[in-house]
């Protein structure tokens, strides 16, 4: 057994992975904007999982209050860019990963260059602008994405794939910051960020292997408190510009 089969075993003894899941995996390329709550415990069980490139965007250094909760990130890592404290985590983690990072903030300006390079897309950003934008390149250029949101003791998960109900599908408008109580507000758990973060990449690694059973088309919320997670189905607007 090469090092490769021994690294990634128990992915290639999962029913729907084997080996040639694992070679999609390393085959593919995702792109994690964030690298926060959520977007730690993303990258880190995508580059754990062998997805062959992964691009990470953020413009933002590491504080000290984010280390309750940002796994990736270290206390010696303060002042720190947030992507160049990745990668350095991921690679030691994983170096048989391509790590590929923009220091800079998703935007109407980027936005459209940066995703097409990538076959999907996981949202871990923190504010409903970004989120709006994410899906909305998303759609127009027909890549998937997973959506995650995390506060306090909950959080939410739901994929997009080309013809499914998008993010917008959601709401009748469009949702702005400060509408609702936010992390700096209300607080939030590391554990339940991590147990949110965890099911996006798993959303992730099922696309990219090809495994069926997405949440497309609905979207979880997991109440952490209560330990409850339930599905509510999502239904295409007409509309909606996934239409």
């Amino acid at each position: 057994m090469n090092n490769m089969e021994e690294r990634y075993q128990r992915n290639i003894l999962i029913e729907g992975i084997g080996e040639a899941g694992q070679a999609k995996l390393k085959a593919a390329k995702a792109l994690v904007i964030g690298t926060g709550g959520l977007g730690s415990p993303t990258l880190f069980y995508l580059a754990a999982a062998g997805v062959g490139e992964i691009g990470v965007v953020d413009d933002d250094v590491v504080a000290v209050s984010n280390l309750q909760r940002q796994i990736l990130h270290f206390t010696n890592d303060i002042g720190q860019m947030k992507t160049n404290s990745a990668q350095q985590k991921l690679a030691a983690l994983n170096p048989e990963v391509k790590i590929v990072t923009y220091n800079d903030r998703f935007s109407t300006e980027n936005a459209t260059q940066i995703v097409n390079n990538y076959d999907i897309v996981i949202d871990c950003c923190d504010n409903f602008a970004t989120k709006f934008l994410i899906n909305d390149v998303c759609v127009a250029s027909r890549k998937p994405f997973v959506h995650g949101a995390v506060v306090a003791m909950q959080g939410e998960v739901m994929t997009y794939v080309p013809g499914a109900a998008c993010y917008r599908c959601l709401f009748e408008t469009t949702l702005e910051d400060g509408m609702f109580p936010t992390a700096s507000q209300v607080g939030i758990l590391g554990s339940v960020a991590g147990l949110t973060g965890s099911i996006q990449a798993t959303e992730a690694i099922k696309y990219l292997t090809g495994m069926n059973g997405l949440i497309t088309n609905r979207i979880l919320f997991i109440d952490a408190g209560m330990m409850i997670f339930n599905f509510f189905s999502v239904k295409r607007r007409r509309a909606c510009i996934c239409k």
